[in-house]
């Protein structure tokens, strides 16, 4: 289950300051006792309703009479309520953020700017900013080497490794923070040691390192029990993580142990009420339980606190708690329900194509394309003939599988690549791959809708081609993220759901059977995508003319590796072949797709036509690095 970090990494970075009560000032109180009180009382669960009112008060009275380093302090102070209270976006917090940086940069005082620049690469990351928390986060690592602060450079080379848990890539994440440590404890900044348990909790759960991951956690319990117990939330972090890594373990058991204790220890700290989100963590568990009833009481109260906080974009409390109640059989509130998280991944969704078509257009002005991204987007201008909305969804399908190819091409030269030119590019490719996964399913569905609704034969037609393109894209994710090894397919089992799929969207279960005529073989994912859509292609060129008037037939799939790094692929079907001097039907996008991949796997094709249709390829692959 994934967490928002939004709330609680600023609760864990500033838990440090004091709690102790100060009186509320007053209206005339001076500028630098209101921020004494307003220090003492950011974190405090009394003064709320009083603290935004005095703080926006006494940094009016700053700006006209305080020094730039008060009027930053003020600032700082305001990031940090905005993002213990969770009731305002995080904008705010980052609005706050920069203006302090801003003075701090007046002051030139290189310490406090190598600070604000470690803070708001945090804000930049909870607000989903990845490129410009990267940038920050290099400039503070910049000044820590010329301050010489260990220290410093340790909490950096911490929030570098969130950076990269963020962008999933946990194997750095672990790496940066096993490199954070040392610096960390050589300051003997327990605090920070005990929050870099984090990375390594999430990194080597994800990793399936179950063992390092449970290590990671008890560390953390230790460091807060005997060096730093005045930070609970970070106790109540970890055990909140490591739930998440029991889940992955199958172990539901203490997964809900974890998850209850987590709940209690923030009860006793802050109240029920304002660590109700934690319910949906021990509602899901006993969702999983098939506890029905105890699910939706804690999903409700979970649910509940996360609308009360303004906090958009749930979808999977949402779809646990339909889950809840369809299994209760109260049907209306779980469709309620589905239909909002429906609505929020759709509106996730949109929100990132908007960002991916921003970001790529850039560049696509500043970097040279490579051929094949020069073929995908000449396709891409060619739709702009037909209807606005079919140009719409056709644009989609092509930006996300440009970006796929674009991401595994990539991936294969980034060791001979200038490393510091490609970083921007690879952390797009990774959160772009992110997001597939969850948005691919959206983009089938939605032209699935439209298709309905077209009676011209070509246009349907299309329509259905993408979406299978879009279906064949999405059972290779389906299965990285399913199965044990998320660096391969099995590519039988990948090819019966496949076939399974296009059968399907032309209604020939009955007519024509599918075999699939091979050993299990698992291959990696940058040859899966492609011989997955070329075989995606050939099923859907078969079905659409090689049984004509509802003839029945059977088409067969076979894929062997027939020596090292070497691949055989074989569609054939028995239909009524293809007749000679008669040009070929459809637009021929299908056919230069074929082409184009076969290119990219160093392969070679070779078609007949006798009994049926026969097609092979020869694949010679390269050596995964």
């Amino acid at each position: 289950m994934k967490k928002k970090i939004c709330i609680f990494l600023f609760l864990l970075l500033w838990t440090g300051f004091s709690f102790a009560q100060v009186k509320v000032p007053g209206a005339n109180a001076s500028v630098d006792a209101t921020l004494v009180w307003m220090l003492a009382n950011e974190t405090s669960a009394e003064n709320v309703d009083q603290f935004h009112d005095i703080a926006l008060r006494t940094l009016k009275r700053g700006l006209e009479t305080a020094p730039d380093s008060t009027v930053a302090h003020i600032h700082e102070s305001l990031a940090r309520w905005h993002a213990y209270n969770g009731k305002f976006p995080t904008d705010s917090v980052v609005y706050h953020a920069e203006k302090a940086l801003g003075y701090y940069l007046e002051s030139n005082d290189k310490q406090k700017i190598a600070d604000s620049y470690r803070s708001l690469s945090i804000d930049y990351l909870n607000l989903g900013e990845l490129e410009k928390a990267q940038e920050v986060l290099f400039k503070a690592i910049k000044l820590y080497e010329e301050l010489g602060d260990e220290a410093g450079l340790g909490s950096a080379y911490r929030t570098l490794g969130v950076k990269y848990r963020v962008t999933e890539d946990y194997e750095k994440s672990i790496d940066y923070t096993n490199l954070a440590i040392p610096f960390l404890e050589e300051a003997e900044d327990h605090s920070s040691i005990a929050i870099a348990q984090f990375n390594l909790i999430i990194g080597y759960g994800e990793l399936g390192e179950f063992e390092k991951a449970y290590e990671a956690t008890e560390r953390c319990l230790e460091i807060v029990r005997t060096k730093a117990p005045e930070q609970v939330f970070v106790a109540v972090r970890a055990y909140s993580y490591r739930g998440d890594v029991y889940i992955k373990a199958g172990d539901l058991e203490n997964a809900l142990k974890d998850y209850m204790t987590a709940w209690e220890m923030c009860k006793q700290q802050i109240g029920e009420e304002r660590c109700a989100t934690y319910r949906t963590e021990i509602g899901h568990i006993f969702l999983l339980q098939e506890n029905y009833a105890q699910a939706l009481e804690h999903l409700l109260a979970g649910v509940d606190s996360y609308d009360d906080k303004g906090q958009a974009g749930l979808i999977q409390p949402y779809l646990d708690l339909a889950e809840a109640y369809r299994n209760l059989g109260d049907f209306r509130n779980a469709l309620i329900f589905k239909e909002r998280a429906h609505a929020n991944s759709e509106k996730m969704l949109q929100d990132r194509i908007n960002s991916i078509e921003s970001e790529m257009a850039i560049k696509y002005e500043t970097e040279k394309k490579d051929e094949a991204l020069a073929t995908q987007a000449a396709l891409l201008l060619q739709k702009n003939k037909t209807q606005t909305l079919m140009i719409i969804i056709a644009s989609l399908l092509l930006l996300f599988l440009l970006s796929l190819l674009y991401f595994y091409y990539k991936n294969k030269k980034t060791t001979r690549i200038i490393r510091a030119k490609n970083a921007e590019k690879e952390l797009l490719l990774k959160e772009i791959h992110h997001r597939v996964k969850n948005n691919l399913e959206m983009v089938k569905s939605l032209i699935a809708l439209q298709a309905a609704q077209i009676e011209d034969p070509t246009t349907k037609d299309a329509m259905i081609a993408s979406q299978n393109r879009v279906q064949s894209m999405g059972i290779i994710h389906q299965k990285l993220y399913q199965g044990n090894n998320l660096g391969s397919i099995e590519m039988k089992d990948y090819f019966l759901n496949l076939s399974e799929g296009i059968l399907d969207s032309f209604n020939a279960e009955e007519r024509v059977k599918i075999e699939c005529a091979m050993d299990d073989l698992e291959l990696d994912v940058d040859t899966a995508v492609p011989i997955g859509l070329i075989v995606n292609e050939l099923l859907t060129n078969a079905l659409k003319y090689a049984f004509p008037q509802d003839q029945k037939g059977v088409i067969n799939i076979r894929l062997e590796k027939e020596r090292e790094h070497h691949l055989k692929l074989e569609v054939r079907d028995n239909g009524i072949g293809k007749t000679a001097g008669v040009a070929p039907k459809g637009t021929g996008f299908g056919s230069q797709l074929i082409e184009l991949l076969t290119l990219q796997l160093n392969g070679k094709m070779r078609e007949r036509s006798d009994t049926g249709t026969h097609v092979e390829f020869d694949f010679a692959i390269q050596k995964s690095a």
